[in-house]
């Protein structure tokens, strides 16, 4: 079955306007688990519960609230905070131009496709703008009442958005307690690694990497399902770390011999 669009606008850069239509692009594939009462195999449900009166408290008698000081809380309906955002337009404005390959995967938050609506012809023209300069459009657009920062590219003949982090979202090394890099490593050392890393070296394909995690859960609940026992977990032996040197040469002879 088609996956419907989640999001109808328009792209506007310069008098061009580009009718699209928003898609998810990622579909995740976590494990969801419900939390049952050992006692008596029932779900357990979560309610919101007053911490004055130990009472369950109705959704229409909920507030957010905002943390000014230690215990004063700034509270704040959602009708005030839709109002305080302002009417937004369905139109992402894009503000400027930049080099896709200068926007650090820092930054790169979740990602849609962009599919055509009404129009083909702009987006077509977008696309093919896009792709030929190599450029990324940097826009904004408001989704379920947040704003987002966003970078449109090219992918062929269609396009992607990708939400994007603010600068201040990102954590700085200088405000973490960081290890030491301890001592430069010599010559030999850089000389061996770079050899490792190069016998190494192959083209990426997603397809080759598979979450072995959840299809190890799924086993488990597969073999539980059928009334076998879990498996034993296999504990491994922590291997102390050795002269890096010899762990270098080490590696590159079991290269060689895989060779």
């Amino acid at each position: 079955m088609a996956l419907r669009s989640i999001w109808n606008g328009t792209i506007a850069f310069g008098l061009v306007k580009v009718p699209i239509k928003l898609f998810s692009a990622i579909d995740p594939k976590g494990i969801s688990f419900r939390e049952i009462h050992l006692k008596d195999d029932s779900l357990l449900q979560h309610r919101r519960v007053c911490k004055a009166e130990g009472k369950v408290v109705e959704r229409d008698e909920v507030a957010k609230g905002y943390e000014v000081s230690g215990g004063e809380y700034v509270l704040l309906s959602s009708e005030e905070i839709k109002a305080a955002a302002g009417e937004r337009p369905k139109t992402i404005e894009i503000e400027e131009f930049v080099d896709a390959g200068d926007i650090d995967p820092f930054f790169f938050n979740k990602t849609y496709y962009l599919g055509v609506r009404d129009h083909a012809e702009p987006y077509a023209l977008l696309a093919a703008a896009l792709e030929r300069a190599g450029k990324a459009g940097i826009g904004r657009f408001t989704f379920h009442n947040r704003e987002y920062l966003v970078a449109v590219r090219s992918q062929g003949d269609r396009m992607l958005l990708h939400t994007l982090r603010f600068d201040d979202e990102i954590v700085e090394p200088e405000d973490l307690d960081l290890p030491e890099g301890g001592k430069k490593p010599t010559k030999k050392e850089v000389t061996m690694a770079r050899r490792l890393v190069e016998g190494l070296t192959e083209d990426f394909d997603p397809g080759d990497y598979h979450d072995e995690y959840r299809a190890s859960v799924f086993d488990l609940i597969e073999r539980k399902a059928a009334g076998k026992k879990a498996p034993k977990r296999r504990r491994r032996k922590k291997k102390e770390p050795g002269d890096l040197t010899s762990a270098l040469e080490r590696s590159l002879a079991a290269q060689g011999a895989a060779d």
